[in-house]
C-alpha cells in the first residue's frame, strides 16, 4: 500500500479509522501527522493485498466508507483541469476552467453528499440533481436546457450488492439461450427464433441466422449484448465498479487509474490535477463493497393495527392491479456468493481476469442477512419490486416521465429500468428528477406500458388507493447501525468463489 499521511479526520463518518489498521503497516499514526494536514484519504489499499486476504472484510468495509463519505480535496487529487467529465477519458480543450461546475462537474466533494437520505448511501433530494450528457465523450456545457443535458436525481445504492448479483445471474441466462439458439441455427442451417426470458422476466426475442448475424427487432427492455445494466436510471452502467469509476470523475474529479492511468491513456496525471490517478484499485474494489454490502431495505410495518392491516390490504391490491408485472414482488438469487471484481466489469474497470483472485463475500452470512428470505435450498429471496427491465412509460396522455431530450447510450427518452421500490418509504421525493412529491402522483404519472395497471389504481376507491400508498409506504431503509450491532463474532468472513 502506499503511503499517505493521515489527518485531523473531524466530521468524517468513518472516524474508527483514525486508529492504525493491523495491515496498514506504513500508514502514519495520528499522533505523529503533520500539523494542519487536509488530505480527506489517509492511505490507499493495494489490490494485491486484498486479494491474499491481507485485509480483514470489515476493514475493507470501512475503508469503502471512508471513501464514500471522504469530502476530496485538491491534495487527495480532486478536480480535472485537463479533463472532461467524459466516460471514456477525454481532454478538455485548454483554457481556464472553474474548479467547481453545478452542470458539468465536478460538481460535488463527497459521494455522501447527494448519497445522503435518510443515511449515506440512501438518495438525495431534488437540491442534490445531477446534470449530464450522453456522457461517451462530453465537454463542459453551463445549461440545464433539456436539449443539452439531463437532469436526474440520487437514487439509493441500499441493496445495490444483491442487485448486481440479480443482474449478473439474468445476464448469464440470456446469454446462454442466444448461445444455443446461435449453436442451433449453424448445425441446422436455417434462421431460429429465440424466446428471451429469464427470472420470469419475458424479454422479447431475437432471431439467430446461420451466418452468426443476430435480428433484435423483437429485443424488449434490454441492450443488444444482452447485459442486464441496473445501475441508472436509464440503465446503461452494467456493474457498481462501472458506475463508481465514471461518478468519481464525473463529480469529483477524482480519477481512477485503471481507467485514467497509463494503461489507458499513457499519461499519470490524465486530468491534470498535479497528484495523479489517486483511487487504486484496491481503493476501487473498497468502494464498491461498501456499497454491495450496504443492508438491503425491508418492509416495516406499521405498529398502528389499523394502520398495518390497510399496508397488507394495499399489497393485495398492489399485485391485483398489475403493479407486479414490472415491479415484482420477489425474485431468487441462486448463487449468495458476490465477487469483486464482477463478471460484468467492463474495459477501462478493473476485471476477474486482471487479477489473481477476485475478493468473494457469502451474502447470507452478513448481520443484515437475517431480514432475508432464504429458501430451503439456500437461494436469497429479493424484494425489491423491479425486473431490472426498460419499460416506456410516459405518452401523450401521461407526458411527465418523458421530459429529456437527449439520449443515453441510445436508450429512448421515453424507457427508463423498472425503479426499485424497496426503499421508497424511506426515498422521498419521487421520479428520475426528483420532482414528484407523493407516491399517489408518482403512480397516477405512470404512461406507456404501466396504463392499464395506472387506470386500474385510478379506478379503485380512494380507500383502497391510501392501502396501496400505505404499503409502499412502508418499504424502508432501516439504520446502518444493524451492521455495527450484529457484526462481532457474525461469520461476515470472505466466502470461497464458486
Amino acid at each position: 500500500m502506499k503511503r499517505r499521511r493521515l489527518f485531523c479526520a473531524v466530521g468524517l463518518a468513518a472516524v474508527a479509522l483514525l486508529v492504525r489498521p493491523a495491515w496498514a503497516e506504513d500508514a502514519i499514526p495520528p499522533d505523529q501527522t503533520p500539523i494542519g494536514d487536509e488530505h480527506a484519504v489517509p492511505y490507499h489499499l493495494q489490490e494485491a493485498d486484498i486479494e491474499v486476504g491481507k485485509v480483514p472484510l470489515e476493514q475493507i468495509r470501512d475503508f469503502g466508507k471512508l471513501l464514500f463519505s471522504a469530502r476530496f480535496t485538491t491534495l487527495d487529487g480532486a478536480g480535472r483541469p485537463s479533463a472532461t467529465s467524459a466516460t471514456i477519458p477525454t481532454h478538455r480543450p485548454a483554457g481556464e476552467v472553474p474548479a467547481f461546475m453545478r452542470t458539468s462537474g465536478p460538481d460535488s466533494d463527497s459521494c455522501a453528499g447527494c448519497h445522503a437520505q435518510p443515511i449515506a448511501g440512501g438518495s438525495g433530494d431534488f437540491v442534490a440533481n445531477v446534470f449530464v450528457s450522453p456522457q461517451e465523450n462530453e465537454f463542459d456545457f453551463d445549461t440545464i436546457e433539456p436539449e443539452l443535458s439531463m437532469e436526474r436525481g440520487t437514487t439509493s445504492v441500499f441493496g445495490a450488492g444483491l442487485i448486481e448479483l440479480l443482474a449478473r445471474e439474468m445476464t448469464v441466462d440470456l446469454k446462454h439461450e442466444e448461445h444455443l439458439g446461435m449453436a442451433q441455427a449453424r448445425a441446422s442451417g436455417q434462421p431460429v427464433r429465440v424466446a428471451l426470458a429469464t427470472k420470469g422476466v419475458s424479454f422479447g426475442a431475437i432471431t439467430c441466422q446461420p451466418d452468426g448475424f443476430i435480428v433484435t427487432k423483437e429485443l424488449q427492455g434490454v441492450d443488444p449484448d444482452l447485459i442486464l445494466k441496473p445501475f441508472g436510471q436509464k440503465a446503461v452502467w452494467s456493474s457498481l465498479r462501472h458506475f463508481s469509476v465514471t461518478a468519481l470523475n464525473l463529480h469529483h474529479g477524482m480519477e481512477a487509474e485503471e481507467r485514467f492511468g497509463p494503461r489507458w491513456t499513457d499519461e499519470k496525471d490524465f486530468g491534470g490535477n498535479g497528484v495523479g490517478e489517486t483511487i487504486t484499485q484496491g481503493d476501487l474494489t473498497a468502494l464498491v463493497l461498501f456499497q454491495a454490502l450496504l443492508p438491503a431495505p425491508t418492509q416495516v410495518l406499521p405498529a398502528d393495527a389499523t394502520h398495518r392491516a390497510a399496508a397488507e390490504h394495499g399489497e393485495q391490491l398492489f399485485n391485483q392491479i398489475g403493479c407486479d408485472t414490472c415491479h415484482r414482488t420477489s425474485m431468487v438469487i441462486d448463487n449468495p456468493i458476490f465477487t469483486e471484481p464482477g463478471p460484468q466489469n467492463i474495459a477501462g474497470t478493473l476485471r476477474p481476469q486482471d487479477t489473481g483472485k477476485p475478493f468473494a463475500v457469502d451474502m447470507r452470512k452478513l448481520p443484515w442477512s437475517s431480514r432475508l428470505n432464504v429458501t430451503a435450498d439456500g437461494k436469497i429471496v429479493v424484494r425489491a419490486f423491479t425486473d431490472l427491465k426498460r419499460h416506456r412509460i410516459a405518452d401523450e396522455d401521461r407526458p411527465h416521465f418523458a421530459n429529456e431530450k437527449l439520449t443515453q447510450s441510445f436508450v429512448p427518452v421515453d424507457q427508463f429500468r423498472t425503479a426499485w421500490l424497496w426503499s421508497i418509504g424511506s426515498t422521498a421525493p419521487y421520479g428520475h428528477r426528483r420532482d414528484v412529491t407523493t407516491i399517489h402522483q408518482a403512480i397516477t404519472d405512470h404512461g406507456g406500458e404501466s396504463t392499464e395497471s395506472r387506470k386500474a389504481y385510478e379506478a379503485l376507491p380512494e380507500a383502497d388507493q391510501k392501502a396501496i400508498v400505505e404499503f409502499l409506504k412502508a418499504q424502508k431503509i432501516e439504520p446502518e447501525d444493524a451492521w455495527r450491532a450484529e457484526v462481532a463474532g457474525t461469520a461476515a468472513q470472505p466466502a470461497k468463489v464458486q
